[in-house]
């Protein structure tokens, strides 16, 4: 009996011990098969790949199941209520959050853009090229980035007369100036000052300012002489020297604003050549007191009269030639020390003196008024010889009979 119950005992054993082989063998194969029927996902998280298997139903659930968390602006490749399928690829990209702030204006943006430059261009932010921007367009963006943004404004400057267009984001004066290379002299003036800030409304005006020295010629202008001539009838005058011009070399300090003269200072002069003074010769003679007798009613009538040019005087004819003080070997001054060289265009004839008296003043046809003022080997009687300035002159002249009539 003892025998025949061990033997049921062990059979009892085999078959508990049969039972728990067959459950785990069926826990085993239900693993192999739910493993079987996992998806194989790629996900690729920020630029990081990964490979996982799921059973999940839908990419929702597959990131839950993970623990990423999708927010409101991020990049996901699918919707979240995509089913899950075998091979399929999700990618993932978690915004970035950017503030810009243009000219004390900030505003926040959020982007999965890497670059500064596709974030502008993302977000159609354009600036120009004088604008000034704190970040590089090819940095790279992360999360919490601040881009500031000071615009560039419009300034008008006249250089000099010359309009210039200039820009700036702010600063001073002087910052606009070295910015833009336009350098001042040290004379120039500019207005505002370098130290005052620009805006705006910011007009520059600057003021070229030059200076040089040159040395201009001038004339001397001659001045007139009278003296008196008691050989002269009063109120009557003769050149007897011409008037010459001298010559001064000045030294001038010029000052020119935006090219144009403003000043001119004299800093020395130099006398080239001394003026000479113009001789006029002023009469003091009374005129001649002239007497005819004449019968009037018995009585003996005195008249007077006085001589003029109107009235004539004594006319004679003559033979006229011509001299000119200008030839080799000539001393130009006359026997009455009259100095044709120094006065080339003074009347004076020359005369036979037992004839016409020397300092006589005579009206010569052709000629004008001149005085007897010198003789000749030649001079003989009714002739005379009139005073030409040059040679061409006494040629034009030649020889001619001329009327002469005596004025005193």
């Amino acid at each position: 009996m003892k025998l025949i119950h061990k033997l049921m005992l062990g059979s009892k054993t085999k078959m508990v011990l049969s039972g728990f082989g067959v459950l785990a063998l069926v826990l085993f194969t239900s693993l192999i098969v739910v493993e079987a029927f996992k998806a194989e996902v790629t996900i690729i998280d920020n630029g990081e790949e990964q490979i996982v298997n799921t059973h999940k139903k839908t990419v929702g659930e597959l990131f839950s199941e993970m623990g990423i968390a999708v927010g409101a602006y991020d990049e996901l490749s699918h919707d979240q209520e995509t089913p899950i399928e075998d091979g399929m690829t999700i990618d993932y990209k978690t915004a970035k959050q950017v503030t810009v702030d243009i000219d004390g204006n900030p505003e926040t943006y959020y982007t999965t853009e890497e670059t500064v430059q596709s974030f502008f261009e993302e977000n159609d932010l354009s600036f120009s090229e004088h604008d000034e921007i704190s970040h590089s367009t090819a940095e790279a963006l992360f999360d919490g980035l601040e881009i500031i943004v000071k615009q560039a404004f419009n300034v008008a400057v006249n250089d000099g007369g010359k309009e210039l267009e200039v820009y700036t984001t702010g600063g001073t004066v002087d910052e606009l100036l070295q910015a833009n290379g336009i350098e001042l002299n040290g004379e120039d003036r500019i207005k505002p000052a370098l130290d005052k800030a620009v805006t705006k409304d910011t007009e520059v005006n600057i003021v070229r300012v030059t200076s040089e020295t040159k040395e201009i010629a001038e004339d001397i202008e001659f001045k007139t002489e009278k003296q008196e001539d008691d050989t002269l009838l009063k109120g009557k005058e003769q050149v007897i020297t011409q008037g010459e011009n001298g010559e001064v070399v000045r030294r001038y300090k010029i000052t020119k604003e935006n090219g144009e003269e403003v000043s001119r200072e004299l800093i020395e002069e130099e006398v080239i050549k001394e003026s000479k003074n113009r001789v006029v010769a002023v009469g003091t003679k009374e005129p001649m007191q002239q007497t005819a007798s004449t019968k009037s009613g018995g009585k003996l009538v005195t008249l007077s009269s006085k001589s003029s040019e109107s009235s004539g005087g004594k006319s004679m004819t003559v033979t006229a030639s011509a001299f000119t003080a200008d030839c080799n070997g000539c001393s130009g001054v006359t026997s009455t020390g009259i100095d044709l060289k120094s006065n080339p265009n003074q009347k004076v004839i020359a005369v036979d003196s037992s004839v016409i008296p020397l300092g006589t003043r005579v009206w010569v046809e052709g000629y004008g008024e001149a005085v007897a003022g010198d003789t000749g080997g030649a001079i003989r009687g009714n002739r005379i010889d009139v005073h030409v300035p040059t040679k061409d002159a006494a040629n034009d002249w030649g020889v001619r009979t001329v009327t002469i009539k005596i004025l005193d």
